[in-house]
């Protein structure tokens, strides 16, 4: 269970997650794997008979799944499935041309490329290894202390009061293996001596080890992979009860998990994405600024004045989300303008649309009572039910808001009674809407489909925005959502951002910590609200998170209270100034989007994505690389100076021209107008001429190339027009640089000493 302090107020959640059973002394339960012997075989896999210590048959499957992938299953039977897979496939097996099994004398060897399976029959074990045969994993038999108690859970099940509690698995750990991901963690990057539980929690904000966003898959600096397949709160014991052993508790059907070769992260995270699904990419002008209108009361008119004080002031403002307050107070959410407050949301958004903006609406998946709305979905059947039979009238705003009926997507009736909802407001002219929530289904409730809900909690988030992202794509075009909650396969909702952050600089810490985390479970598009969301930041803290926000893959200002920049009148010269810079960068900033759901690897890259073989990269978690070229380290104390690691190479600092080695911590004491930002050496970063006021939807006019210092570089140009590569050489005393594709290129411009420069089109 989530840590909770003592002698504080419990903090009520609907929505809490049922506890795994605890055995009383001496009895007995635990169901290990003895032996095993084959049943049937092909060229990708093989089925096995197995005999455990409780004396049970199980069936335990071992198959290729793809080049690099090894799939297990342990179940009673060869037809058992995940109690999730009611409600959605979050994960589908491919297959490999060169798969191969071996069957030898007491083994079992499954070959998929680049990854390696060996099974011993007796003593059961099964070890992964690489293609050349170094090792990468293998189970971990169980340890026993000196009172004779087994103190972790070896491949297996186990029961409780004569019923199955849930399978387990469990790996050795080196001594010095890191392991990185399982969603939006805000912990440590490195997660050792952690223990993630994989249930969706409404997080109370971005400080602890409770997630909104729940991926149950891990990245190991042996370079390897693992995701289990399974939307029950799975527990990672992440060498916590013992420090030589990585345990798996899925309280499920059975365990269903994939082994995933690299030897890198990209690697890892490109298999990662064949197994459940490609990233979403964004509409270029999402990669724009956000404005809120915050948590407080709005209406038609001051959204209006909000967007001629963005123009007026020379503002970069693509997107104005409009939050609760666009429907009437305590009706939340049942889809419906406040018609006091505003009378033609018709013409506002079209007047919005000739000024450049888009708007965003918030959302969410649950429908006061007191709505107008309420009655007619709960006698159609629309809402999730209690054990009663009843509409499961749930607290889903914790006291502060009236309880609510929690549209039941596993209703075919309920899903198209929603998009009903939807596809008004975007034929007006909204652009995309922020699913909030979603992480309240409590466990005892029922689904039209007969689920529980502990079983649909986690997945619910999916289909929820399944529903949203397909209504919208049909509207629209694009199927972009901006989304709270999310779970493993979520990677096809662009965008997710952090929840509701505290206002202060280790909150700030702790969010990022998040997104470097969420990037390394398959997630590139990620955000958070600039600012800080619970609060009003100190002027200062204003900027440094606006800086972060505008090197973040996407923006967003959103809190409580204002974060508009005039509202901050002694720092909002250094908060626009940070927005130019963002819409100064784009070509290079869209390049890596663009690149990002190509590959999988995140836009927000820690280090260790790109320097996998330095265990500084594994452990350094409040900096990390923007794209490949640009190395961003977020101020994150008021003291304004901090300790940034540079990995191996050379770096440039962006604001000064210093050439600095790598491979070491050097000091960085920034003005508040600067954030601590390198480059690699050699690096060409494609910038925005003349930068304007919008991203908008085409193509990218003249691109000026930043050079970092004289030496061979590369770099690819991604627009909607098409891919342009640059590569520069040293030519004598100059750079020489060719440029091949349609961008149009005005010039080179030197961070440093300047240099002639030669331009090739080809």
């Amino acid at each position: 269970m989530p840590y909770r302090p003592p002698l504080v107020a419990h903090e009520y959640f609907v929505a809490d997650p049922p506890e795994l059973p605890v055995r009383l002394h001496g009895e007995e339960g635990l169901s290990a794997l003895i032996s095993a012997e084959p049943v049937a075989s092909d060229e990708a896999g093989v089925i096995l008979k197995a005999v455990t210590t409780a004396e049970e048959t199980l069936l335990v499957q071992v198959g290729v799944a793809g080049e690099g992938v090894i799939r297990v299953r342990l179940g009673q039977d060869a037809d058992a499935r995940t109690r999730s897979a009611a409600a959605i496939t979050m994960v589908t097996p491919g297959e490999f041309a060169g798969a191969r099994v071996e069957h030898r004398d007491g083994t079992i060897l499954l070959d998929a490329g680049s990854l390696r399976a060996e099974i011993t029959l007796s003593p059961w074990h099964l070890r992964f290894t690489d293609a050349s045969g170094a090792p990468l994993l293998e189970q971990d038999r169980g340890h026993t202390d000196i009172s004779g108690r087994l103190r972790t859970l070896p491949f297996g099940r186990s029961a409780s009061n004569g019923t199955v509690a849930g399978y387990h698995e469990s790996f050795v750990a080196g001594a010095d293996e890191a392991f990185t991901g399982f969603g939006e963690s805000f912990t440590r990057l490195d997660k050792r001596g952690q223990r993630p539980l994989m249930w969706n929690f409404d997080a109370f904000g971005a400080e602890s080890q409770r997630a909104y966003k729940n991926v149950p898959f891990y990245l190991s600096s042996r370079g390897y992979g693992v995701l289990v397949d399974s939307g029950a709160p799975v527990e990672f014991d992440v060498c916590q009860s013992t420090h030589s052993c990585v345990q798996i508790v899925v309280p499920d059907d059975l365990i269903d998990y994939y082994v995933i070769a690299g030897p890198t992260p990209p690697e890892v995270l490109g298999r990662f994405d064949l197994l459940t699904c490609a990233p979403q990419l964004p509409p270029k002008w999402a990669f724009g600024t956000w404005i809120s209108s915050g948590f407080f009361v709005d209406t038609q008119e001051r959204v209006m004045n909000r967007a001629r004080t963005i123009r007026e002031r020379g503002i970069p403002c693509d997107v104005l989300h409009l939050d609760t307050y666009w429907q009437t107070d305590g009706h939340w959410s049942d889809l419906r303008w406040d018609a006091g407050g505003f009378p033609d949301p018709e013409g506002m958004l079209a007047e919005l649309d000739a000024m450049g903006f888009k708007v965003c609406l918030w959302m969410n998946p649950y429908v006061s009572h007191l709505s107008p709305a309420f009655p007619e979905a709960a006698e159609n059947g629309y809402f999730l039910k209690n054990p009663a039979g009843e509409v499961y009238v749930a607290d889903c705003w914790h006291g502060s808001y009236p309880p609510c009926g929690i549209v039941d997507f596993t209703s075919p009736a309920a899903v198209e009674w929603f998009k009903g909802l939807l596809r008004p407001l975007l034929e007006q002219g909204v652009q995309v809407f922020k699913t909030d929530f979603a992480e309240g289904v409590p466990h005892d409730a029922v689904a039209a489909n007969g689920m529980s809900g502990t079983d649909l909690h986690n997945v619910y988030t999916l289909l929820f925005n399944d529903v949203v992202s397909e209504v919208t794509r049909e509207v629209t075009g694009h199927g972009m959502v901006w989304a709270r909650s999310s779970y493993l396969g979520g990677q096809r909702h662009a965008a997710q951002w952090s929840g509701d952050t505290y206002t202060s600089y280790p909150a700030m810490a702790s969010t990022l910590r998040g997104g470097l985390a969420h990037g390394l479970s398959g997630i590139p598009f990620w955000s958070h609200d600039a600012g800080g969301f619970t609060g009003r930041p100190t002027d200062d803290l204003y900027v440094r998170w606006t800086q972060f926000g505008a090197l973040s893959p996407l923006l967003r200002l959103h809190g409580t209270t204002s974060r508009e920049p005039w509202e901050f009148p002694e720092v909002e010269a250094e908060a626009v100034e940070a927005l130019r810079l963002r819409y100064r960068l784009m070509p290079y900033i869209y390049s890596a989007a663009v690149e990002a759901a190509r590959t999988g690897a995140p836009m927000m890259r820690a280090l260790c994505v790109d320097h996998p073989d330095d265990p500084v990269a594994w452990q350094a978690d409040l900096e990390y690389l923007l794209g490949r070229d640009l190395l961003v380290a977020p101020m994150t104390s008021p003291e304004q100076v901090r300790k940034v690691y540079l990995p191996a190479g050379e770096w440039v600092d962006h604001w000064t021209g210093e050439v600095l080695t790598g491979g070491r911590y050097v000091t960085a004491a920034t003005p508040l107008d600067r954030i601590p930002l390198y480059a690699r050496h050699g690096a060409i970063v494609p910038v925005l001429a003349d930068p304007g006021g919008t991203v908008g939807d085409g193509p990218f006019g003249e691109i000026t190339l930043v050079a970092y210092g004289v030496a061979e570089g590369r770099t690819t140009v991604r627009d909607l027009d098409g891919d342009t590569v640059i590569t520069s050489v040293p030519d004598g005393e100059g750079l020489r640089v060719t440029v091949s594709g349609s961008a149009r290129i005005a010039g080179v411009e030197f961070v440093g000493t300047d240099v002639p420069v030669v331009i090739t089109t080809t």
